[in-house]
């Protein structure tokens, strides 16, 4: 059997890693202006010759440094598109990944004895920093340009369901894809998801023949198709006439569930089949992420003793009194009492004092505590109530394979608790696979950067209304729904 790949594919393939290779080698060049730039603003723009070795002290310990990032690039992968461009996230790796590089560098020329000027090597990383971060700004922005719009594949997603909407998020995110999504095809009796601008006024209802003319008129380069029932007649007649007409046809397999694994796709004498395979971290669950929780689960104890001290003084005359504690499901779906300051945040009318605690979750600081008696972790799936966990489908009960956590993955994206377990297990199931020490300190900083966000947000907040929190990972800014009309059977996913 040996792996089949469409020329779409592989040109994708290969435009990914061009923009990967020219980000890498913009590091490189950067790095050689910075330790020059960090050399003149600690000494000044001195040159006494070659003989001088003052600046050749530093180029054998720079060249280790890019060796030493090129190995940290790839591993940590740092280009800031490949999981979707996502600037908090970008931040964050980055931050990490230099303060890695920095002691490495530190380290070695202290063993070596290489006597070089710590306050030169400070110049050096945070330049590295702020030019590195410039880069894939620079690439996101030229990406998202109107010179490189010629270049961008024209996309409709067939389906208007679940699996329809993230995939057209995940298309946004992902700008180095090149692609743009148009709209979406659907049957005339599935009902528009509200949550996707435009759809009342901006949809149109065809015929079936019509639909192939719609395509050309819309200039579709590829179709893609999410619905669950994806060998239908009409649905394999649309894939056949599009591939005629020289538009690419993707599809999504189903169950789309199975697939939060690491497919592929193999070749059997013509025959396509979707090999999975098992995915989950090691990490998750390991003895390493234990001792993670506890350190900085203590430490972050201690710092969060004020703040919670301030918000218990203010919630005294509640009625049970400052704190209150909620029964949710842990690891395995064992019972435990998760512990908050006693503020509703299903009230209608909160004080703004309530709101303050509520939007910097100072609210949840107490469950640090329950972090250190080992019912929950610091990154991990948000727990939930018992009557939600025994609606949960198979597939979500994945979720409760690890220790619950007070923030994750779903939280960084904007996902609150107003939204389905579903939504949320997705992102939960895909930081289940992809855990590691790294990933875990870099969702820590992620959710240093979404409080302080909101702490900004708060300076001009000028009603007693709670204040939308998160990235908006269900805004997909889509332009056109296009449904057709007189389908043998919904397909609505």
């Amino acid at each position: 059997m040996g792996g089949a790949q469409a020329p779409e594919d592989r040109l994708a393939s290969m435009k990914k890693q061009r923009l990967q290779h020219w980000i890498l080698a913009a590091d490189i060049t950067w790095a050689f202006i910075a330790l020059s730039l960090a050399y003149v603003m600690r000494y000044g723009f001195t040159w006494n010759g070659p003989t001088d070795g003052t600046f050749f002290t530093f180029v054998p310990p720079l060249l280790v440094a890019v060796a030493i990032w090129a190995l940290i690039f790839s591993w940590m992968k740092l280009d800031g598109f490949r999981r979707g461009w996502d600037l908090p996230a970008t931040l964050s790796q980055l931050f990490l990944a230099l303060c890695l590089l920095m002691a490495v560098l530190m380290a070695g020329a202290y063993l070596l004895q290489i006597f070089l000027s710590r306050l030169t090597l400070s110049y050096f990383g945070i330049l590295l920093f702020v030019g590195f971060l410039s880069i894939r700004c620079t690439a996101h922005t030229i990406l998202g340009s109107r010179y490189v719009a010629k270049a961008v594949r024209r996309v409709l997603i067939v389906g208007n369901g679940p699996v329809a909407r993230e995939m057209a998020a995940k298309i946004e995110g992902h700008p180095e894809m090149l692609c743009h999504v148009v709209g979406f095809l659907c049957s005339s009796d599935a009902s528009f998801d509200t949550r996707l601008p435009g759809t009342a006024s901006e949809a149109r209802m065809i015929q079936t023949l019509g639909v192939i003319e719609l395509i050309r008129e819309q200039r579709v380069d590829e179709v893609i198709i999410t619905l669950s029932k994806p060998g239908s007649p009409e649905v394999m007649n649309l894939a056949t006439r599009c591939r005629r007409e020289g538009i690419g046809v993707s599809v999504v397999p189903h169950p789309y569930e199975l697939y939060l694994s690491k497919p592929q796709l193999l070749d059997l004498g013509g025959l396509p089949i979707l090999q999975l395979r098992e995915a989950k971290s090691r990490f998750v669950n390991s003895s390493l992420k234990r001792g993670l929780d506890i350190i900085l689960g203590f430490c972050l104890l201690l710092i969060s003793i004020p703040l919670v001290a301030l918000g218990a003084i203010g919630l005294l005359a509640k009625k049970g009194g400052p704190f209150a504690r909620e029964l949710r499901c842990g690891q395995f779906g064992r019972h435990f009492w998760m512990y908050r300051l006693n503020s509703d945040r299903n009230a209608q009318e909160l004080s703004r004092y309530e709101i303050i605690l509520q939007q910097l979750s100072i609210t949840e600081m107490p469950q640090f505590w329950n972090v250190l008696s080992g019912d929950m972790s610091l990154i991990g799936p948000r727990p939930e109530s018992p009557d939600r966990v025994k609606h949960y489908s198979e597939w979500q009960c994945q979720r409760l394979n690890v220790k619950p956590g007070m923030s994750g993955l779903a939280q960084v994206c904007g996902l609150r608790e107003e939204h389905s377990s579903e939504e949320k297990a997705r992102f939960d199931l895909q930081y289940m696979m992809h855990s590691s020490l790294f990933f875990d300190i870099s969702l820590i900083l992620q959710t240093g950067w979404t409080l302080m966000g909101r702490l900004l947000r708060l300076k001009s907040l000028g009603s007693q209304k709670p204040l939308t929190t998160g990235s908006g990972a269900t805004d997909f800014g889509v332009e056109r729904i296009l449904p057709s009309a007189h389908s043998s059977q919904s397909s609505a996913d």
